[in-house]
């Protein structure tokens, strides 16, 4: 096209668009002019056009960082698509061969190819780095910005060396985009990029076309995610896990429901990923079930659904991630399942990190945990935690805001908790206030002498949730904000003191309830349909139990006949669909259970489910194969657990899993280099005498002599050894 034809004449020509979105013309005119950019525009909101266009319009090649190589050649194919020339954007990453690799490379060489996207590890090889000085580079985009800070919630440390590479390569205007990230986290991307004089283009944040809540994850979450799909049939959506397990395991059981659903996570191969990528886009199938490595770049704009199975480690990552739905304008649901054992659980896995990681990892799981419990205004938060205000109370697109809970006053509790603050010389975060507030006697308050203080406990009398309440409500409200340099330090704004001189009706309402059940539980009390029926399978276990000379739990879990007191299984098909139960387990034991029920169905004219509800997936195949298959091969179960992308703790439930429903493997090779022969002996021993093989009741009588990873070790060869 003409040289001298306008920004918006190349827009029309290239993309077929009448008009710029937002500040498109601006971000494109400024990198034109051959200034350092940075951009911060929501998902859907047009930032790959801001590179794309000037990329074609420069002269010389642009040299677009993107973090994930399964995703390229979904860009390279989108931007192939407005050109004649199939050489106008490419790839180099490990997915290439060298002739390929050669190829791109004289494309480059000729002017041909005016877009080359490569991921970091890439860019950094001396070869490519060798190659590309002798290329003239129009300017370097930096895709998925937030990957550089350690404060952004997909932090990558090949993000961190981008600016001494493009030193390297040679000097040229460099544009950062992102669809996210606080004031903290652009000031540490500008920083590290060495770009602190480029200019800033924000956007609003609020998509206010995507409607937010997020429920209680209770132990029938595989079923509210079934019953929601379907009332959605034939819509696009996203479900994120955080454990490729998790992916597996949810897809296997979406599939079973007669769901088109593939799982997508980094552990598959590239041509698996890249069909899935494809099939979801050309709507083969409904719904992807992935970790967070999907959905960057996808330029799929009619997903109608994204759900949070485990909950994200920062808003960030949630914002982003909720961000791929809805993208036309159209409806975008974002539904989230969150429990508060999920924050415990992701806290213990920073366990052995360093300390910095530490701090600031748990300062953005307790934004996370503080966003699910709020009562407030779902995008009310979200906004404020970007540094954005929304003034609205009742944005009416969020679950709190469609069911309003009753506000109440709290300008005495706020002027307690200020005043603590003020007392405390500012210098602490949220948990210490609360523990001031409410006169807990910690070590570190009594090290600070602070329960000498006169404040101290005058809060007692409300509860430590209100508490959290009134203070997250207080920094929305502008009373309060948070030193994010100081790892969440309180700190009085102008605001806050002029409340404390003069106090005003402040209002606040209760945090929502969430309770941590959806884990079934294996002891105490249970909820089965046919306590009459769970009462004759336990005496039924007791005298197998004793016949065998086997603990009770080695032949069955109180789990396993809980469901079969609900379930009513008669056929040993039917009996491998009970949780813990495998075919080696059903056929070793269950012959006297499955008579015992069909009896039982019939004396008493029971009508059996001709189904469940939702179906589960009892046999998890491919990763049981791969962990029995290692083991068989004597393989350390330390990189068992990294081959299948889990953590041992992780692994070491997998085992349990396999043993109990009945596989025999035999881990003494691990035991024997990793502990000593009377440690196992005596742990085993206990199992041997023991009626429950509780790791907790293990932990009481066995003492500190052993560790619980050392119990969980055992008890596998226990159970293997005796059960199967």
């Amino acid at each position: 096209m003409n040289k001298n034809a306008t920004l918006l004449e190349a827009l029309k020509y290239y993309f077929g668009f009448d008009s710029f979105k937002g500040d498109q013309e601006a971000i494109i005119q400024n990198l034109m002019d051959k200034k350092n950019t940075f951009v911060l525009m929501p998902t859907g909101g047009g930032k790959s056009l801001c590179y794309q266009l000037p990329a074609l319009l420069m002269e010389g090649t642009a040299v677009v960082i993107s973090p994930l190589i399964a995703l390229m050649k979904n860009q390279v194919d989108a931007i192939k698509h407005i050109s004649e020339e199939d050489t106008i954007a490419d790839f180099i990453n490990s997915s290439l061969s060298r002739a390929n690799v050669e190829q791109v490379k004289a494309n480059i060489l000729a002017g041909k190819t005016k877009l080359l996207y490569v991921a970091p590890e890439s860019l950094k090889k001396v070869d490519n780095v060798e190659f590309l000085r002798g290329v003239k580079i129009s300017f370097y985009a930096v895709d998925e910005a937030h990957c550089i800070s350690e404060w952004g919630h997909d932090f990558r440390t090949e993000y961190r060396n981008i600016r001494p590479i493009i030193n390297a390569i040679g000097n040229a205007p460099v544009i950062a985009l992102t669809a996210t990230a606080t004031d903290k986290v652009r000031t540490d991307i500008k920083r590290n990029l060495d770009i602190m004089d480029a200019t800033d283009f924000k956007s609003s944040f609020n998509r206010p076309n995507l409607y937010y809540e997020v429920r209680p994850k209770t132990k029938d979450i595989n079923s509210d995610i079934v019953r929601f799909i379907r009332q959605n049939e034939g819509k696009s959506g996203i479900i994120y896990c955080l454990s490729r397990k998790k992916v597996e395991e949810l897809a296997d059981i979406l599939k079973a429901n007669n769901i088109k659903a593939a799982p997508y996570h980094a552990g598959l191969d590239s041509n698996t990923r890249s069909a899935t990528q494809d099939d979801f886009i050309m709507e083969r199938i409904d719904v992807i079930v992935a970790t967070i490595a999907f959905g960057m770049g996808i330029d799929k704009p009619d997903v109608r659904f994204v759900i949070h199975y485990d909950i994200p480690k920062s808003l960030e990552g949630y914002y982003q991630e909720t961000g791929r739905a809805g993208r036309d304008g159209g409806e975008g649901r974002c539904i989230a399942f969150y429990a508060h054992k999920d924050i415990e659980k992701l806290e213990k896995f920073m366990e052995g990190k360093g300390v910095a990681e530490q701090n600031i990892g748990r300062q953005l799981l307790q934004e996370t945990a503080a966003y699910c419990e709020s009562s407030v205004c779902r995008r009310k938060l979200l906004l404020h935690y970007f540094g954005e205000n929304y003034e609205p109370d009742n944005c009416g697109c969020c679950d709190n805001c469609s069911h309003p809970k009753k506000r109440e006053e709290a300008g005495p509790q706020l002027l307690l908790a200020l005043n603590a603050i003020a007392a405390t010389k500012e210098r602490f975060k949220i948990d210490y206030i609360v523990n001031f507030l409410r006169g807990n006697e910690t070590r570190d308050i009594a090290d600070n002498k602070h329960d000498q203080l006169e404040l101290f406990g005058e809060g007692a009398d409300v509860e430590e949730k209100n508490w959290h309440a009134i203070i997250h409500q207080a920094m929305i409200a502008g009373y309060i904000s948070k030193d994010v340099d100081n790892y969440g330090l309180l700190k009085i704004t102008k605001e806050g003191k002029k409340f404390i001189k003069k106090p005003t009706s402040f209002l606040m309402v209760e945090d929502n309830e969430f309770n941590d059940d959806y884990e079934v539980e294996t002891n105490g009390g249970t909820s089965v349909a046919d306590p009459q029926l769970y009462a004759m399978l336990i005496d039924l276990r007791k005298k197998i139990s004793y016949k065998k000379d086997v603990p009770p739990y080695v032949i069955f879990q109180d789990a396993s006949l809980e469901a079969m007191a609900t379930l009513y299984p008669i056929s040993f098909e039917d009996l491998q669909n009970i949780p813990g139960v495998g075919a080696g387990k059903a056929k070793r034991y269950g012959k006297e259970f499955l008579e015992l029920i069909k009896a039982h169905c019939e004396e008493n004219d029971i009508e059996r489910p001709s189904e469940m509800r939702v179906r589960t997936v009892a046999n998890k195949s491919k990763l049981k194969v791969s962990i029995i298959q290692a083991i068989d091969r004597k393989v350390d179960l330390e990189e068992i657990a990294k081959a299948n992308g889990l953590d041992f703790d992780e692994l070491l439930e997998e085992l349990r899993t396999i043993v109990y429903s009945g596989t025999k493997i035999n881990i003494d090779y691990f035991l024997d280099e990793e502990m000593d022969e009377d440690a196992i002996d005596d742990i085993y021993s206990y199992f041997r005498g023991s009626d429950t093989d509780d790791i907790e009741d293990a932990l009481d009588v066995l003492g500190e002599d052993y560790s619980e990873e050392e119990i969980k070790l055992v008890r596998i060869k226990f159970i293997s050894e005796m059960a199967n």
